[in-house]
C-alpha cells in the first residue's frame, strides 16, 4: 500500500477554500481515480507542534493506492484536469510525496 501526501504551505496571505477542496475537488479525483484510490483522507492545519505556533500546513489530503503503479494508472489520464482545477480553491503550489506505508 502507498500513500500520496498532497502538501499545501501555510503561507501568510494565501487563498485556500477548505470547504471547496473537501467537497468538490476530492470527490472529484477519487471518482476519476476510480478503483485505484482505495480511499482518501482530507486534513485542515490548526496548530504546529508549539504553544501558539501556526500549521506548517493549511491543507492536505492523503491517497491511498495499491501501488505506485496504480496511482499513476488512475491519476495519469486525468492529471491535467484535475490539476486545472487546483485554481478554484487555492494560489498555493502543492508539495507532494509518495510514502509506502508500513503500519496501518
Amino acid at each position: 500500500m502507498i500513500k500520496v501526501s498532497v502538501f499545501y504551505p501555510n503561507t501568510p496571505g494565501a487563498r485556500f477554500d477548505h470547504e471547496y477542496y473537501r467537497d468538490k475537488h476530492m470527490p472529484m479525483v477519487q471518482t476519476k481515480m476510480g478503483a485505484n484510490c482505495k480511499r482518501y483522507t482530507v486534513d485542515k492545519g490548526i496548530a504546529g507542534g508549539a504553544p501558539g505556533a501556526p500549521a506548517p500546513f493549511i491543507g492536505m489530503c492523503h491517497i491511498y493506492c495499491e501501488s505506485v503503479a496504480a496511482f499513476q494508472a488512475g491519476f495519469g489520464p486525468h492529471a491535467a484536469e484535475i490539476m486545472a482545477d487546483i485554481k478554484n480553491y487555492t494560489d498555493l503550489s502543492p508539495v507532494i510525496q509518495i510514502s509506502e506505508v508500513t503500519v496501518e
